[in-house]
């Protein structure tokens, strides 16, 4: 009888332990996918801004110092790797050049009313938006799954099995929360 129990017991343990695996091995790919999705986005947004650079360079020569800006920003965004706090320190430093970028724009009227230069500002103002909603997805996936490996028992699991805690993909300038403005 108590072969039975300890059996009983035994099979239920493995029972836990390959489900909570599986959890853990599908909120991981949750994770990995929602990173995917901010990835794109701000691949679109890296992609855009050498257009619009391009569409204010012949009216903003004077303004070299901000294209220039712009342009390294992005460089250092495009190449700032996997590692999720030097990705979010480039975007930021990127958002920040982008909202400088657009803010001296509007002091040039002509290009303000360029049809290329408004669907360019609109992409980048939406752009912005999906980088925001894959953002906060993404931070939903890391905190659905540091919460179910950190709980008792799977945290018992997560580390030997090589589940370490995810990062939150955050902005370090609490001023760069915002999506640029674009008046229009």
């Amino acid at each position: 009888m108590e072969i039975w129990l300890a059996a009983g017991v035994a099979v239920l343990l493995s029972i836990y332990v390959v489900a909570s695996f599986n959890r853990l091995v599908i909120l991981r790919y949750r994770m990995r996918d929602a990173w995917s999705q901010i990835d794109v986005q701000l691949k679109r947004r890296h992609d855009l801004i050498p257009n619009l650079v391009n569409a204010v360079k012949g009216y903003m020569e004077h303004e070299r110092s901000v294209l220039e800006n712009v342009t390294r920003a992005r460089e250092q965004a495009v190449a700032a790797g996997p590692d999720i706090n030097a990705r979010a320190a480039a975007e930021s430093a990127l958002s920040a050049a982008t909202g400088k970028f657009l803010a001296v724009v509007e002091a040039y009227p002509a290009l303000r009313a360029s049809e290329n230069m408004l669907a360019l500002q609109e992409e980048l103002a939406s752009t912005e938006n999906r980088i925001a909603f894959a953002r906060q997805f993404y931070n939903d996936s890391v905190l659905e799954y540091n919460a179910t490996r950190g709980t008792f028992p799977r945290n018992l699991l997560a580390a030997p099995f090589g589940f370490p805690a995810a990062e939150m993909f955050a902005l370090d300038d609490p001023g760069q929360r915002a999506a640029p403005q674009v008046r229009v």
